[in-house]
């Protein structure tokens, strides 16, 4: 073994002690002796010629930088990995790292590395020094793609729209180019926000409320103003001819005492104009769906008309079309 050149400890460094095997036979090490150090515990052989020059469990990074390094040049992370990456709070957690590869790659998954080849990789990818992420838009498609369940995509969707990751259009444009291939649980997630639902909870209050003979249409997140023009804050939900506005709260979605507090000022600021404002949980609406229904129907039953008296008016505003 020749002495490692001096850009070696550099490339270590920037790569997170993660090296290919190609890099350490240039750097002068050979095969027996990277045999020998994951032999005696010293380093360790984290995906197939892809190696960790350190012992004990891998970061989020190190995932990353090793399946980049394993997949190729071309690869982009994407799915779950890739909104751990952009911090999403919402979405669950995996150890996997999900990656596109080039249609004609060659390319199989191995460990942790979840490789699929794509027709098109994402033209809105973003580089950084060692690897691709793909946008966020393709990073939620491709994610729902491989759940089972509405609540999470539910919730990867409202996230990545509320927090200005993307917006509709470019999703809408995501979810075309996926065509029907597994993306019935995001094409309803889609429509849900399209149609002005912003979370998960909220989209399942709406579910809940649905089916409702008693309830007229309920406005979702709509625009309200006094008699006199002023701005109001926006509820969930609101029946107008009632004055009866909807709110599902939950700690999991106040992420500051600030956050309480200006849930509070909205409360106090919509109550100030005649408007009853009803409060529910996520886990209310999923024990209890029909009690929940059953307190939105006697609200409104015993508040019709009231709307008029108040004189709160709702902007109508024009929700794009969902796929």
């Amino acid at each position: 073994m020749r002495e490692q050149p001096p850009e070696f400890a550099d490339t270590v460094e920037r790569q997170q002690q993660i090296m290919t095997r190609a890099q350490l036979l240039a750097a002068g090490f050979d095969d027996m002796y990277l045999y020998r150090q994951t032999r005696r515990g010293l380093w360790q052989r984290v995906l197939p010629a892809t190696y960790a020059l350190v012992t004990g469990t891998l970061t989020d990074e190190q995932r990353r930088i090793s399946a980049a390094l394993y997949a190729g040049p071309d690869a982009q992370v994407t799915g779950l990995a890739a909104l751990i990456w952009y911090g999403f709070r919402q979405s669950p957690r995996t150890e996997d790292v999900h990656l596109i590869v080039p249609h004609h790659a060659r390319r199989a998954s191995a460990g942790h590395a979840v490789v699929a080849r794509a027709l098109a990789l994402d033209p809105r990818a973003r580089r950084t020094s060692l690897y691709a992420v793909c946008s966020p838009a393709r990073a939620v498609v491709d994610a729902a793609r491989g759940l089972r369940q509405l609540r999470p995509v539910r919730a990867m969707v409202g996230e990545v729209i509320q927090r200005g990751f993307t917006d509709l259009a470019t999703l809408d444009e995501e979810i075309r180019r996926a065509r029907r291939s597994r993306t019935a649980l995001i094409r309803k997630a889609f429509s849900e926000v399209a149609a002005g639902t912003r979370s998960a909870p909220e989209a399942e209050l709406r579910e809940c409320l649905g089916g409702s003979v008693v309830l007229p249409e309920i406005l979702w997140n709509p625009r309200l103003r006094t008699g006199e023009g002023g701005v109001l804050p926006t509820p969930d939900g609101y029946l107008a001819d009632a004055a009866v506005a909807l709110e599902v709260d939950s700690q999991e979605y106040h992420f500051s005492p600030a956050d309480w507090t200006r849930t509070l000022d909205r409360h106090n600021e919509l109550s100030r104009h005649g408007i009853l404002i009803l409060h529910f949980t996520p886990a209310q609406l999923r024990r209890d769906p029909v009690r929940v229904r059953r307190m939105v129907e006697d609200a409104y039953a015993s508040r019709a008309g009231a709307g008029a008296v108040t004189g709160v008016r709702v902007e109508s505003v024009a929700a794009p079309s969902a796929s």
